[in-house]
């Protein structure tokens, strides 16, 4: 049960859709569609490894610790980023892509382009489109 992608095959993971007709759309952005990570994603993809630190500040430090942990064990559980022990004592770990997250990379890449081809820096909170609350 593997879809072929060149000359690697990455298995496809099960995924139940409560819908009538089962949407790749649909289960993509229930995959990577939380807030932050596309994001994360982003980020990953931009610097290959990053400790959890480095990736908060990467992220501009508008995410909480604990929205941020909760994001990486979300994306480690859909196997799209792993953790890696780099030292026991004091504990320090780094997150990367793990071969599905680093398919993304085309769709993190359009989403950047798309995003800069149609809004710009907006002036003050107020003049926004997005209520962006951080």
């Amino acid at each position: 049960m593997s879809e072929s992608t060149g000359s690697d095959e990455i298995d496809r993971l099960p995924v139940w859709s409560a819908q009538e007709d089962w949407c790749a759309v649909t289960i993509g952005m229930d995959v990577i569609g939380y807030k932050w990570h596309p994001v994360i994603i982003d980020r990953l993809l931009k610097h290959e490894s990053l400790r959890f630190n480095e990736l908060s500040r990467e992220i501009g430090g508008a995410i909480t610790n604990k929205v941020l942990s909760s994001s990486l064990e979300d994306l480690e559980e859909k196997d799209l980023a792993e953790r890696t022990v780099v030292n026991d004592k004091p504990v320090e770990v780094e997150y990367s892509l793990t071969e599905r997250g680093r398919s993304l990379a085309p769709v993190i890449e359009s989403l950047e382009t798309w995003a800069a081809n149609n809004f710009q820096p907006a002036e003050s909170k107020a003049e926004s489109i997005v209520d962006h609350k951080g």
